[in-house]
């Protein structure tokens, strides 16, 4: 249970940060431009950075590719799931409005309902966190080159 208690501690805040940033658009009438969901990327991005560098801080010996990646994947996974469920309960029940909003902004003439869009919020963010994980483990993975001698 130890293992798991870090990523899901950082996926309960990445999930926290990733509502409070949509929140603040919504104050400010911008959550229906979808191009401000670029930043939702950075947010997973960070938090899985910072939970595969304590993890591999609070275990040297024992940190490996396998277990930085696990833990970046339950982090964004953990926040993926929290968010997309408020996503989805923000749109039915707190804003009713910000579903045609959003559709009409994005200009595409979809014929898209509730659960298709809170899908896709789910396919973004569990896509963002493999590739997040796969990029924040290329900075902490063990090296194997081997040192040239000139």
């Amino acid at each position: 249970m130890k293992n798991l208690s870090l990523p899901i501690r950082f996926g309960l805040v990445t999930s926290a940060v990733l509502v409070a940033y949509f929140l603040v658009l919504a104050l400010v009438d911008k959550h229906t431009n979808p191009a401000f969901s670029f930043v939702n990327a950075i947010i997973t991005g960070f938090g899985i950075y910072e939970a595969i560098r304590i993890s591999k801080l609070e275990n040297p010996d024992n940190f490996s590719y396998t277990e930085g990646f696990k833990t970046g994947i339950i982090t964004g996974f953990v926040a993926t799931i929290i968010f997309t469920v408020f996503f989805l309960f923000y749109a039915t029940e707190v804003n009713i409005e910000f579903l045609p909003e959003l559709l009409q902004k994005m200009n595409g003439g979809f014929n898209a309902d509730i659960g298709m869009v809170t899908f896709v919020v789910a396919v973004m963010g569990f896509a963002t966190t493999v590739v997040s994980a796969l990029a924040v483990m290329q900075l902490f993975k063990k090296t194997r080159n081997i040192s040239q001698k000139q």
